[in-house]
This record gives structure tokens, sequence and C-alpha cells, in this order.
């Protein structure tokens, strides 16, 4: 018997959960002065989703879906892309909306139940929040062949979780992206619970990486709580594909810390025992530490830090709450290009209820 081909998926880690340097840093890395930014923006990421959690608690906010300890992944994407790039997402990515032009308001004004939040200002090209599972993976490669078609020295990048890799969207869409050589790179936040189904009870890979080999792309791990290596392979599989060299999938490993929304509920299906061990991974955490051993960070800036972002969370919640609401009658200017006679009649009566009501 002859073995016909060998397969190996490899790990990257740069900085451990005890904020120890383990490898040789990338170039970028090696002024810590580079490394401020994506400390700020994982910092302006967790304050934005826990006045999001508090804003749905007290009612004011619909069901909303939390990044709280995933934020490095988000960060790290958000900070490689260039504007034209085009970005897919599922519902934890804030800290890469954010970096890309998508308002603070604009998240809320989603989570609230508004569509017009979805119609981002400044990101035109990126692409809404895709709650169905997998939904987006077949729309980035969609993206992907436009560009390529295009011959447009862009790059999309869909992000989807641990969940989604069951799903047979996925193994189509990776399946298309490697036949067509297309410029999209795939990145599985895998944070170990989809929903409460842990990852052992969705497959029996070693890895989710591995997947990647049987669409005869290029398949890696990163430690999805080091900002530094995630941005590092990031940023090598988007040139990549950027310069024809064609489509990446990464597996970023982390930790959900948090309920899969706020209409859950995880205590009823895993240990707070092992949630509470997990903290101990905390990217921001380990990347804080980091720049204040090595002298780039220390309290007088964190404190000032915490001010700036929490005035500019309070701001923008302020302009969502004070966002007057849709007309009732919106719910039909959508959904054609001329309205069927039979809703016409429909949207005549709520136009006329709203002004009962009003």
């Amino acid at each position: 018997m002859a073995t016909v081909v060998h397969f190996e998926v490899h790990y990257t880690q740069y900085l451990n959960e005890k904020a120890e340097i383990i490898d040789s840093l990338p170039p970028f890395a090696e002024d810590p002065k580079n490394l401020l930014p994506l400390y700020r923006a994982m910092t302006l990421t967790r304050l934005f989703d826990k006045k999001a959690v508090s804003l749905q608690r007290t009612g004011q906010l619909g069901t909303y879906a939390s990044s709280l300890g995933q934020e490095a992944i988000s960060v790290a994407i958000g900070h490689v892309m260039v504007p034209e790039d085009t970005l897919l997402t599922s519902y934890r990515e804030y800290g890469a909306q954010l970096q890309r032009g998508v308002t603070m308001t604009e998240l809320l004004l989603y989570w609230g139940g508004d569509e017009r939040g979805m119609a981002y200002q400044g990101s035109r090209q990126d692409f809404p929040i895709s709650v169905p599972v997998a939904s987006q993976i077949p729309h980035a490669v969609g993206v992907g062949y436009a560009i390529k078609l295009r011959r447009e020295p862009r790059v999309a990048v869909c992000v989807l979780g641990d969940g989604a890799t069951s799903k047979g969207d996925f193994y189509e869409a990776i399946n298309a992206a490697g036949v067509w050589n297309l410029p999209v790179v795939f990145v599985i936040n895998n944070n170990c619970w989809a929903i409460s189904v842990p990852l052992e009870g969705q497959t029996h890979a070693q890895t989710l990486a591995q997947k990647a080999i049987a669409a005869g792309i290029p398949g890696e791990q990163v430690d999805g709580n080091d900002v530094i290596a995630l941005r590092d392979r990031i940023d090598n599989a988007v040139e990549k594909a950027r310069h024809g060299e064609g489509p990446c999938l990464i597996e970023a490993l982390t930790y959900r810390l948090c309920d899969h929304t706020t209409a859950d509920d995880a205590s009823r299906y895993r240990e707070q025992a092992e949630v509470e061990t997990r903290w101990g991974f905390d990217p921001r955490q380990r990347l804080r530490t980091y720049l204040t051993q090595v002298g780039a960070w220390d309290e007088t800036q964190e404190q000032a830090l915490q001010t700036e972002f929490s005035q500019q969370v309070e701001e923008a919640v302020q302009k969502y709450l004070d966002t007057p609401p849709q007309a009732p009658e919106s719910m039909f200017d959508y959904l054609y290009e001329t309205l069927p006679t039979t809703l016409s009649g429909q949207r005549q009566a709520a136009i006329a209820r709203g002004k009962a009501h009003a």
C-alpha cells in the first residue's frame, strides 16, 4: 500500500495565555506601538458589546448576540482589510465592522429591529449581518467570482461560526472557491459552541481547518485569542488572495464567554467552571498585559481610553434612542419593484392606521 498524498495542519501562536512571547514576532509586531490600534479596537468593541447587552436587558434593544471573548478575531480581520474589500459576516464580528465604517448606532438600530441599521453609510460594499447559519458563505463565493471576472485587486472575507461548518452551504462554497481559485478568505470563529451543541457534538474531525483539504485549498489553525497571530495569518491569506493565489480557510480557536444570544441561558448546557477557566484566555487582557510589560501601556492611558470610548458609546446609544421609528408602511416598500394591487391596499391601510394612532 502506497501513500498517495500527505497533509498537515499548521497552528500559529505568538502570544500565549500568560502574555509571553513564544515565537519570533512578525515584523509588524516588533514595535509594540503598532499593536495599540488593535488593543484600542478590542476595547471599543467590548465596551459597545457590554452596553448593548445592558440595553437589551432593560427592554431598549431586541435579542442581541454578544462577542465577549471573541473580539480579537474580528478586530484582526478589520485591521488587515482595505476599504475596497468586501466583508460577509454572521452576527458577532463587530470589531471588524466598526473598523470598516459601520457605526455603533447602525448596529444598535439593526438589533433594535430597524433594518435601516444594515444600510451602512460608511461601508456600502459590505454585506448585512447574516443570521441564517452559513448562508453568507455561498454569497462570499459569488462576490469572489465577480471580483475575479472584473479583475479587481479586491478580496471577499467571509466570517462564520463553527456550527456553520456542519452545513452543506459551507462545503459547497469552499469547493467552488477552490475550483475557481477565487479571492476569498474564510475565517471560522471556532468558539466551541453552536448554540447548545459543543464542538465534539458537531464533528469527529480533529480540526475544522482540515475541512479545507477536501476543497483543495489551504487550511490552518490560529490561536483566536492571540490578536498578533490572527493579524499575521489573516493578512497573509488576504494578500495572497489579492494577488491571485486563491482562497484560504483559517480556523481561529477561541471561546464564547457569553450566552449564545441574550435569548439564551448557557448555564443550562455548560458548566460555570468551564467558563471561569476560559476567562484566563481573554484576548483583550492578554494583549493589555503584554503591552504593560513592555512599557507601551499604563493605567493612566487605560483610564483615558475607557473614558474616551465610554463617551463615544453613550453618544451612539443616544442617537439610536433618538432615531424616529420607521413608518408602518415601510414594510411594503422593498418587496417588489411594483407593489401588487393586493398589497397596495394593505399598504394604504397601514398608513391610515398609523395616522389614527399618531
